[in-house]
């Protein structure tokens, strides 16, 4: 009897069990929403904590870049070089490298005695000229009084004109020795001569002293007038044919970090160097005393403009080797808290013009509806990066 008591409550309790059991699988579990892959949820206070701005997609015109390296020069009426063209002994000079030098100023004298017979030969041809000439005029007016022969008048006027092309001859040879024709008297034969600067601007080199010989091809100074610089920049010949004149060029020096200037193509070049380049030269915009001739800088050339999607560089995320940007689906209730979602759409990236990128979207975005977050993506990056990390 005892036995089957024993054996009744074995029975019951069994039973129990299994209700039990049944009871609770009946439950129904506490309700969360299952996210999609690329979906990403913030509670308000880290929707806050993100610095989460929203914006949307706006259309403007962009530029395609063609990134150069070049250098800033001057244009080859703005770079002198100056020599003595008879050559000489240096006798003074006081001038050094960044000395300011106007056009006119005296660089140099230079010592050398061929400039002595020179001047000699211009007076003596220039006195005998003028006798010359006077006595051409006087056989002429004879000749027509019928008191001298042809012959004569015809002896007469070639050493006229001889000594007229000799004299104009001397004439130019003084005015390249920088010496004015019309003020060289017996009393100013020297043996010194001034080498003068053609052009304004400043001694990029000095290459005298006092007592060198110098040769009439040597380069006693190089002058550089920097009022004018220009842009030289150097073109890979892939993109030779996608430069023009009148292109736009954003360029920069890594002397001034942080500082831009701006300058027009004015000529394109059409032919290669050895090295396969060729040379695009432009006007500078706004030039200044931070811009030196011979200086390195990077140039971003605007090739063309196209009306496209743009947003700022804030707003576009990488993530294995992929561009994203989030879009706000809106707010929601959950468990009693607010919260945030927010989708993550692959993009492609385009050009970069003002600090703002080109995007192309997908096929079936519609760009005219909804909100982009701008400001605070990578918040979400890290949110969706880590599955969860910052969700409740």
């Amino acid at each position: 009897m005892k036995t089957k008591i024993y054996l009744m409550t074995i029975f019951v309790m069994i039973n129990m069990i299994i209700v039990s059991c049944q009871n609770n699988n009946d439950r129904k579990p506490e309700e969360h929403e299952i996210l999609a892959e690329n979906a990403v949820e913030l509670s308000s206070e880290q929707y806050v904590n993100a610095g989460i701005e929203l914006g949307k997609i706006d259309q403007s015109q962009v530029s395609t870049i063609l990134k150069v390296n070049g250098t800033i020069n001057v244009t080859p009426q703005d770079l002198a070089s100056v020599s003595a063209p008879l050559g000489g002994f240096v006798k003074s000079t006081n001038l050094v490298q960044g000395s300011a030098v106007v056009k006119g100023q005296t660089l140099a004298t230079i010592e050398n005695f061929t400039f002595i017979e020179i001047q000699q030969n211009f007076l003596e041809t220039r006195a005998k000229y003028q006798y010359a000439e006077t006595e051409f005029k006087r056989h002429t007016e004879l000749y027509k009084d019928q008191v001298y022969s042809e012959k004569n008048v015809q002896q007469t006027e070639t050493e006229y004109k001889t000594l007229k092309a000799q004299l104009k001859g001397l004439e130019q040879k003084l005015i390249a020795l920088g010496i004015d024709p019309a003020d060289l008297t017996e009393e100013k034969i020297t043996a010194l001569l001034p080498v003068e600067a053609p052009i304004s601007g400043y001694l990029k080199s000095v290459n005298i002293n006092i007592g060198k010989y110098i040769n009439p091809s040597d380069v006693l100074f190089e002058i550089v007038n920097p009022a004018n610089v220009i842009l030289e920049l150097v073109v890979f010949e892939k993109d030779v044919q996608k430069v023009s004149n009148g292109q736009k060029v954003i360029f920069s020096s890594p002397n001034e970090p942080g500082k831009s200037w701006s300058a027009i193509i004015y000529q394109a070049g059409r032919a290669l160097d050895n090295d396969k380049t060729t040379m695009v030269y432009a006007n500078i915009d706004k030039s200044d005393d931070h811009l030196l001739s011979g200086m390195y800088v990077n140039g971003e050339i605007q090739i063309s403009n196209k009306n496209a999607f743009v947003l700022p560089q804030d707003a576009i995320v990488q993530f294995n080797g992929k561009f994203y940007i989030f879009t706000y689906k809106g707010k929601r209730i959950e468990n009693g808290k607010l919260m945030h979602d927010f989708i993550a759409v692959e993009v492609q990236k385009g050009s970069t013009d003002g600090g703002f990128i080109e995007i192309i979207l997908p096929e079936n975005f519609d760009s005219k509806t909804g909100q982009v977050v701008i400001k605070g993506a990578y918040s979400l990056l890290s949110a969706w990066k880590n599955a969860g990390e910052m969700a409740c």
